[in-house]
This record gives structure tokens, C-alpha cells and sequence, in this order.
């Protein structure tokens, strides 16, 4: 599809994006997600680490995402930021030793939290970390991408199933997610961060969003991968350069609660059918 054709599709959107956005942009409408363990922590050093577990662990049934978080979570207490730099390798083997996650181990968790640690000691927050790999190899998904390398290289494993990162193929769902609800500040996203712009931010791309993106036709690709990232990202670009992932909840709200189906939103947006 040619840049102005998709640009007049896009422009006719706009105004049922906004309407959508304005109408179901509610805290209410979250539940159930594991975004709603990040609104337990007023303060940022404990909600980036209850996001990064939670975002980490969100594939599977959301049931069972929810059960999984908050058995890491318990044992960090009600200030995970302050409790994790003290704890010792073998307080993370032993504590999380019989955990399991569909195909995520207790060795992988362990692994991951330690290399929270690591990074939260080395450079004082996790957003340090992004912010400091960003800025150095002046590009973003550059950045993010050595950010999870270095948690990565820190943990039990050789290999995690927590992990993405866009140097792969993989459309780094759980990652995109996790900076989205870091950066982005409204009544969904409780935001926190500063020194990243809700203007750089990529879509977190599931299957569900892949298939509103191409009924909508913001996308002819049939992958979730890292180019049908970047080129959903895009679309919507055009029309919020400062905030493209704005629409991004509300959308995936449809075809997920039964009072809101994809053939509304689709008939909404003129294309009939599912």
C-alpha cells in the first residue's frame, strides 16, 4: 500500500480512535491483566521491577499470567526495589526453585531476577539502564536491545524464555509492553519514567493486534515479527508522532471482553464484517 493511500485510511480512523480512546481508555476495563500489579507500587523503583516480571511472564492464559506474578512478586515484599539488591544468589535459587510458567523454569526466574539485581546495582534503576544503552548507541531499539542483552548475560541460563530482543526476529511483545507502561502516562498507563519518550515507543505486537492491523489494513504482513513491528508502529505514527501507541490498549480491548467484539470495532471503522 502506497504511504498516502494508508495516510487517508488512517485520517478516517482518527476520529473513531479518538472516540474509542476517550470512551474505553479506563482503569475499570483492565481487569483482568497483569497491568493491574504496576498500580500497587507508588513508587517508580518498585513498579519497574513488578513490570518486568509481569510483562515478562505475559503469554499464556491471563488467569494463570496473574497467579505466576504474584507468586514472584510475594516473596520481594511490598518494596521489591529496595528487597532485591540484598538478595543472594542462593535466596533466588531456592526461593523460586519449584516455580514454573508454562515452559518458563524456576532456574529462568531466578536468572531473570538476578539480573534485575545486577542491573539495579550497576546502574541504580532499570530506567538508567535503557536510558544510559539508548543514549550511547543513539538509536533505540539498539539501545533496548543491549539493555536485555546485559540482564540476559547476568542470569542462570544461557538461554531464557523471558528474553526477546529485537536484534532477533521476535516482535519483543512483553518487552514492548513493559516500556509501554513505563513511559506512557494516562489513565491505563501509569507511566513513571521520564528519560524515554512515549514518541519512540514500539507496539507491542501479538497475534490479536496483528489481525486488527490487517483488517484494518495498516499491514500487509502475515508475521509478528520485529518489521511488522516497526511497521504497524509507523502507521499509527502518521497520525499521533507523539504518542503512537495511544490507541493501543483500547484496541486490543475488542475481541478480549465479551461486551466489546471485533466486528464492532470493525463495522466502527467501515470494514463489515469479520
Amino acid at each position: 500500500m502506497k504511504s498516502s493511500e494508508l495516510y487517508s485510511r488512517l485520517a478516517v480512523y482518527l476520529p473513531i480512535f479518538e472516540k474509542i480512546y476517550n470512551t474505553c481508555n479506563k482503569r475499570e476495563l483492565v481487569h483482568p491483566d497483569p497491568l493491574e500489579f504496576l498500580y500497587d507500587y507508588p513508587h517508580i523503583a518498585d513498579r519497574e521491577i513488578a513490570g518486568f516480571i509481569a510483562s515478562s511472564l505475559a503469554y499464556g492464559r491471563v488467569t494463570q499470567i496473574i497467579k505466576s506474578v504474584g507468586k514472584v512478586l510475594a516473596p520481594l515484599g511490598n518494596s521489591p526495589g529496595r528487597t532485591i539488591i540484598d538478595l543472594s544468589d542462593d535466596f533466588l535459587l531456592s526461593t523460586y526453585r519449584d516455580f514454573s510458567h508454562r515452559f518458563t523454569t524456576g532456574l529462568e526466574m531466578a536468572g531473570l531476577l538476578r539480573g534485575i539485581r545486577d542491573t539495579v546495582i550497576e546502574y541504580g534503576s532499570i530506567e538508567a539502564a535503557f536510558s544510559w544503552h539508548i543514549a550511547r548507541n543513539e538509536d533505540f531499539k539498539a539501545g533496548i536491545d543491549e539493555t536485555v542483552k546485559k540482564i540476559e548475560r547476568n542470569g542462570f541460563t544461557e538461554k531464557s524464555s523471558l528474553l526477546a530482543r529485537p536484534s532477533g526476529k521476535s516482535a519483543c511483545k512483553r518487552l514492548f509492553l513493559f516500556l509501554k507502561w513505563m513511559v506512557r502516562n494516562d489513565e491505563v498507563d501509569p507511566g513513571g519514567w521520564t528519560s524515554i519518550l512515549p514518541k519512540d515507543l514500539l507496539m507491542p505486537v501479538d497475534t490479536h493486534i496483528l489481525n486488527i492491523s490487517k483488517r484494518l489494513l495498516l499491514t500487509e504482513r502475515k508475521q509478528a515479527d520485529i518489521k511488522t513491528v516497526i511497521e504497524i508502529t509507523d502507521a499509527f505514527r502518521s497520525i499521533c508522532p507523539e504518542d503512537p501507541l495511544k490507541y493501543d490498549f483500547v484496541l486490543t480491548r475488542f475481541g478480549i471482553r465479551n461486551d466489546m467484539t471485533l466486528d464492532d470495532l470493525f463495522q466502527k471503522c467501515g470494514c463489515g464484517n469479520s
